[in-house]
């Protein structure tokens, strides 16, 4: 089997043209250029090098992060690109993985540490298990062994991770240079430092690993493909932090946030309302429907009906990722001022049974139980339990 190898997770690039008992050509640079500027003039001087025709190569197999966000994107496109060109399988090969496969036979605890900022690295631990064979002969194959899947972690909860195996530590990788007085400080097994020539990413050893995912049935087509992060990038870290400390503005709903609600409903509830149903409600006189916004995107929404002087909520949502933020507070207080406005006495509602969460928000809010109606709500099936607010009507 060949495979074209590609890892553009960090600072190195590297590519490489492996089979099952060989590696054909490699090209490794560690250098800062953007990998946009280097990954595919390497491939293509890699291959004239060699006289290798990309058409025969049976899968691409690619370090499909963690790490860099732009690397791992630039990476990724590559691959996928010449996937779909080359009508190639791509074989995703977690970064760290790739790292400790290149100290192959090590009997450490090998601890590949990527260096993630804010005192936090990726990595993951690995070793190499060995196994006596049952016929007596000498020949010994090293297992690989995961111990802890690639994750992103502070460094010091991985110091105590390390300190409670007990084992030898080899280190490598790019956080190496930049934790390295903190490891010397917290580590209290031995440990070590891989030397500069297998310390960084290797193509080859994305190649190598990936041939034997591929025979193990781990792989997928180009357009399946995508990286893994483990952690948001810093724009979304960024975006994340604005929308938490931004205060929920409220409005009247339009007919042009009809769709956008359906798609919100589409994604939070299994009895979703139709964008249609949405239309036909706002264009109803008796309703109060409200749209939420928070950091200039929609947040969630209200939906209500009014009869006498009493207003029941149909429908109060909040986008998963920005729940706990005010957003339901927002609504239900605008509601109330608008119903103060129109000199209505009751605010209504029913929430499921086991929606915890939520009632304790009504009730933080002002409502109280008034009864429950059993069997009300499908998938699943769950009481409903009755509340409601009453207000002051200012003379």
């Amino acid at each position: 089997m060949r495979v074209l190898a590609i890892d553009s997770s960090g600072l190195t690039a590297t590519v490489a043209i492996v089979e099952d008992d060989q590696t054909i050509a490699e090209y490794t640079t560690n250098y800062k250029k953007t990998h946009s500027q280097t990954l595919l003039p390497m491939i293509d001087e890699m291959v004239r090098m060699v006289d290798a025709d990309l058409a025969e190569i049976d899968a691409i197999a690619v370090a499909g992060g963690p790490g860099s966000f732009t690397g791992l994107r630039i990476g990724s496109a590559t691959a996928k690109g010449l996937g779909l060109a080359l009508d190639k399988p791509l074989i995703h090969v977690p970064t760290v993985d790739a790292m400790a496969y290149s100290l192959y036979g090590c009997e450490d605890i090998v601890c590949p540490i990527m260096d993630a900022r804010r005192k936090q690295v990726y990595t993951g631990l690995y070793s190499f298990a060995h196994k006596k064979n049952e016929d007596g002969s000498l020949y010994d194959e090293p297992v690989f062994q995961v111990l802890r899947m690639q994750m992103a972690v502070p460094v010091e909860e991985l110091i105590r991770h390390l300190n409670v195996y007990r084992r030898r530590v080899v280190f490598l990788g790019d956080g190496v240079p930049v934790y390295k007085e903190m490891l010397a400080e917290g580590l209290k097994v031995p440990y070590s430092f891989a030397p500069s020539f297998m310390n960084r990413q290797r193509a080859a050893a994305v190649g190598a690993l990936g041939i034997r995912y591929y025979e193990a049935g781990r792989y997928e087509t180009a357009a399946e493909f995508k990286p893994e992060y483990l952690r948001k990038s810093q724009a979304e870290r960024e975006r994340a932090e604005r929308e938490k400390n931004a205060v929920p503005t409220v409005r009247r709903m339009t007919m042009e946030d009809g769709a956008a609600v359906a798609e919100m409903e589409h994604q939070l509830f299994p009895d979703a309302w139709s964008e249609k149903s949405i239309l036909e409600t706002l264009e109803q006189p008796n309703t109060i429907c409200l749209m939420a916004e928070k950091a200039g995107r929609m947040a969630g929404y209200l939906l209500a009906y009014t009869a006498a002087d009493e207003a029941e909520i149909a429908r109060i949502a909040v986008v998963k990722e920005l729940q706990r933020q005010g957003v339901a507070r927002a609504l239900l207080s605008e509601l109330e001022s608008i119903c103060g406005s129109e000199e209505m006495k009751k605010i209504l509602l029913d929430v499921r049974c086991g929606n915890s969460a939520a009632r304790a928000l009504y009730e933080a809010a002002g409502f109280k139980e008034d009864g429950i109606r059993q069997r009300f709500y499908e998938n699943p099936v769950e009481d409903a339990i009755l509340m409601s607010r009453q207000l002051e009507i200012n003379a």
